[in-house]
């Protein structure tokens, strides 16, 4: 059991044994061999020294949010944000994303070197990521409600990526001022995003950095545990959300 956990996270230190649990049961699934417990993960990485510390508690903000950023179905929400990453050479490369609340899968993003997120990539970052999802740029149904939800950021409020949103056939939505819990998700994912892989970079200068950016983020989508969804991965969960709709539409089918 140590060998597992240890050959799983070597490469990811951030991981704590729930992500460990789920990366062991996931290649045990792959070869046939009985799925373990978390609590047996996680007696194992207590006996070897290899739990992580444990979180500081966060100030709990005297601003109420009983909002919910998460939405059951995928491409009914998608939400966004920016974010810096500090290089050695003393560069900075700024990033923005493109993340559905429902399966957490980032559908697009874009980094460049330089402070402030201008609108042109976030625009840019829109039209992929409707592609991605749609196929075509138009091919969203007009009946079809998605939500893009962002801060107030000038990227976003501008009137050409407001405009650029709903020409795609997206809904523009802004946080309240002053509340990033109303754009929780996307504020969580930076946080994940700085831990699990900037953490872990060569930061050596912005050009590296960003060669670096596909592969972090194709790793969370295709790898990452994520808590919200049982511990799959965002491809996993939308792979089974997939193969759950083409079985309840065979077993319709079937019945008439």
């Amino acid at each position: 059991m140590l060998a597992e956990i240890t050959a799983q996270i070597t490469d990811l230190p951030t991981y704590g044994y729930r992500r460990a649990c789920a990366l062991v049961n996931r290649q045990r699934v792959s070869t046939g061999a009985a799925r373990v417990n978390a609590k047996r993960v996680y007696r194992v990485m207590a006996g070897q020294a290899l739990l992580l510390p444990k979180a500081p508690r966060r100030r709990q903000s005297s601003r109420p949010h009983e909002g919910k950023v998460a939405v059951d179905q995928s491409d009914a929400r998608w939400c966004s944000d920016g974010f810096e990453i500090k290089c050695d050479s003393g560069q900075t490369v700024t990033a923005t994303f493109t993340k559905d609340c429902c399966d957490r899968e980032i559908v697009a993003y874009r980094a460049w070197e330089g402070k402030g997120l201008p609108g042109e990539p976030v625009r840019e970052m829109l039209i992929e990521a409707v592609e991605k999802r749609f196929g075509h740029v138009d091919a969203i149904p007009s009946a079809h409600v998605l939500e893009f939800l962002s801060d107030n950021g000038s990227a976003y409020i501008a009137a050409e990526t407001r405009q650029i949103a709903r020409q795609l056939g997206l809904k523009p939505v802004n946080t309240p001022v002053c509340s990033p819990q109303s754009n929780g998700i996307a504020e969580s994912f930076v946080n994940t995003f700085k831990r699990d892989y900037v953490s872990r970079m060569d930061l050596a200068d912005a050009r590296t950095v960003m060669a670096q950016m596909q592969a972090a983020f194709e790793h969370f989508n295709e790898v990452h545990p994520h808590s919200s969804l049982k511990m799959k991965s965002p491809r996993e969960f939308r792979q089974q959300r997939a193969a759950q709709g083409r079985l309840a539409q065979a077993e319709t089918l079937h019945c008439e």
